[in-house]
């Protein structure tokens, strides 16, 4: 039964982790309003080491369709905005010589439809994740049950990773309408 017990906690922990993913995917994906998370993905080339860019600048939003970058040295600023650029984010970083504006332009219908194919693809892969997950637990089951756990205690654990699968497919499907509504929104 212990194994079993570890079966189920491991699976769940795994399946946690793909919805964890999911979400942090989505918040990459833009939905109009400027967010310091929009640059979340930008590496910079920081003295021969690629570092995430918040930790070489400061990163803000004055407004809902503005962000700056104002890095903590001052000659960062030229690989700061090459590093936004080669993030292909859409993005057309200016320099002012203290720090970097982005205005962050207005989607259109077709960008946001595309946003929207984009989040379907990210929710597609999380539930391949999660099936993965049910994948790997079966198989251990499966193994438990050669080892001589009986097959009652075995079917039932199958059913209670099922359950756990239809819930979390449940819950990415519940985070892609939420995702998909706020693209949507004008």
């Amino acid at each position: 039964m212990e194994d079993i017990e570890f079966i189920l906690d491991s699976t769940k922990e795994s399946m946690n982790g793909t919805i964890e993913h999911l979400e942090k995917e989505f918040l990459n994906i833009r939905a109009g309003k400027a967010t310091p998370q929009m640059l979340g993905g930008v590496f910079v080339d920081y003295y021969g080491a690629q570092t995430p860019l918040s930790q070489v600048a400061n990163i803000n939003t004055p407004d809902a369709r503005t962000i700056t970058v104002t890095p903590w040295e001052k000659p960062m600023l030229h690989p700061i905005e090459k590093a936004i650029m080669i993030a292909n984010l859409g993005f057309n970083p200016m320099n002012n010589g203290d720090n970097i504006i982005i205005n962050v332009p207005a989607l259109t219908e077709e960008r946001r439809r595309d946003l929207v194919k984009q989040a379907k693809a990210e929710a597609e892969d999380a539930k391949i994740g999660i099936r993965n997950s049910r994948k790997d637990a079966n198989s251990d089951i499966k193994k438990l049950e050669k080892d001589g756990t009986s097959e009652d205690i075995c079917k039932s654990a199958e059913d209670d990773v099922q359950k756990l699968t239809d819930t979390f497919i449940r819950k990415i499907d519940d985070h892609l309408v939420v995702k998909e509504a706020e693209i949507m929104k004008v």
